[in-house]
């Protein structure tokens, strides 16, 4: 496929997915506005539409909680072919949202936006304009979700990881019960291969912690010590890093200083507790179960995302290494799992299939530190897939085959973002 023609058709599945003032992932599986793909999705419509683009981010942005909180979906309209909707949820406001939040991609998108803008004046203005609730949702985080002051913020949600059901969940989430959840009937499951979804013991407690945290009114002062899963994700505290790192970057041009220090005090302090989760035999960080006090031992794509953070330069390239390994048993980078290890599974979601917003992610930061060999090989990768499967949710990463959600927004943003940013082969 040329990359004119690639390009066209990533373009055609951002028109089939925008609903005015944002993206829905894929019609039917995904019929709402959700947090970290709308905030990727702006990274494809910069290269065409800049004014959608920050209309994207504002729209998410327009719909934080006055706590700092931006949640993980925004119901702008009725649609049952979503379980749990807003009536699960329970949160009470106006336009209905969850009550949890996602990966905070949104510093690290405006700076990128921003920076390679051709209308300068409107990304000046956008940035200004959104730069304070970003920054509010930054502090919100290490408020609510790291009350000891250690640098790293915990999930009390998988779904709050963007990895539902990563096996790096899979002890700490065992302890979480299902009584008292009723019969509840899913839907994602009617829309793709059940193959590729989360199990059904998995969703029972999903809902078990939502009625949890709605029964304590989603007061996010009470949520961290209340919740039985809590895990500290070294992916998800890099996207906040450099989202972080980001923010501060950009708000000391624009003369926000009370933000940008700020900013870079929350990032340099991220930075360094990182190190706690090292793991140098496994050659790659690894999750923290706070409830239990111990590193879960998990070889997931959440020990090597943090490569999109300003870590050091040992790190990245014992990560690089990492990388070289799960090489030796797939056909196509970034596994979201170990192939080698009996856990994985190439097609169920987060346990093995790759996707292109984590590999963009990882090569983002690869390219900064100098691997520009393995940016290359990731972003081929990427294009491999494109071309042998189309734009799928995610895809196995030994056959190639699509999985989950088709014609799926994000991928196409990355296919976008990839073929306008790097030189590689098309």
């Amino acid at each position: 496929m040329e990359k004119s023609e690639m390009i066209d058709h990533a373009r055609q599945v951002l028109r089939d997915n925008d609903r005015g003032s944002y993206t829905v992932p894929t019609h039917g599986l995904y019929p709402f506005q959700w947090n970290w793909d709308s905030a990727l999705s702006a990274l494809g419509f910069s290269h065409h539409d800049e004014a959608r683009a920050w209309t994207e981010i504002a729209t998410l942005l327009a719909h934080q909680w006055e706590d700092g909180m931006v949640p993980h979906i925004i119901f702008h309209q009725p649609d049952d072919g979503y379980f749990p909707g807003p009536e699960v949820w329970g949160t009470g406001r106006a336009v209905p949202t969850t009550g949890i939040t996602q990966p905070p991609v949104a510093g690290f998108a405006v700076r990128r936006i921003h920076d390679r803008a051709r209308d300068t004046a409107l990304a000046a203005e956008q940035a200004r304009a959104l730069l304070p609730g970003i920054h509010a949702w930054h502090q919100w985080f290490y408020r609510c979700r790291d009350p000891q002051g250690t640098g790293l913020v915990a999930l009390l949600h998988p779904w709050e990881s963007g990895r539902d059901n990563s096996v790096d969940w899979d002890d700490a989430f065992s302890r979480v019960p299902t009584e008292g959840v009723g019969a509840f009937t899913r839907r994602d499951t009617t829309h793709a291969n059940p193959a590729h979804r989360p199990t059904d013991e998995q969703y029972k407690r999903y809902i078990w912690l939502v009625q949890k945290f709605r029964s304590l009114g989603w007061d996010n002062s009470r949520l961290h010590d209340a919740s039985p899963f809590q895990v500290v994700d070294p992916g998800f505290n890099a996207i906040l890093i450099r989202s972080c790192h980001d923010v501060a970057d950009l708000a000391q041009r624009l003369g926000m200083n009370a933000i940008a220090a700020e900013s870079r005090a929350m990032a340099d302090k991220g930075v360094a507790a990182l190190e706690t989760l090292w793991q140098e035999e496994q050659g790659q960080y690894l999750c923290f179960d706070r409830a239990r006090g111990t590193l879960v031992d998990s070889p997931s794509i959440g020990g090597i995302l943090p490569v999109f953070a300003p870590i050091p330069q040992d790190r990245v390239a014992a990560l690089v290494r990492r990388i070289e390994t799960l090489a030796e048993s797939c056909e196509y980078l970034v596994p979201s799992h170990d192939p080698s290890t009996p856990e994985f599974d190439g097609l169920r979601y987060w346990r093995g299939p790759v996707w292109l917003i984590v590999n963009y992610m990882i090569a983002d930061g690869l390219q900064r530190c100098g691997h520009g060999r393995m940016v290359d090989r990731i972003l081929d990768d990427c294009l491999r897939l494109i071309e042998t499967s189309g734009f799928a949710e995610y895809h196995d990463p030994i056959t190639a085959e699509p999985c989950g959600g088709a014609h799926f927004t994000w991928t196409a943003a990355m296919v976008i973002e990839i073929l306008n940013t790097h030189k590689v082969d098309a």
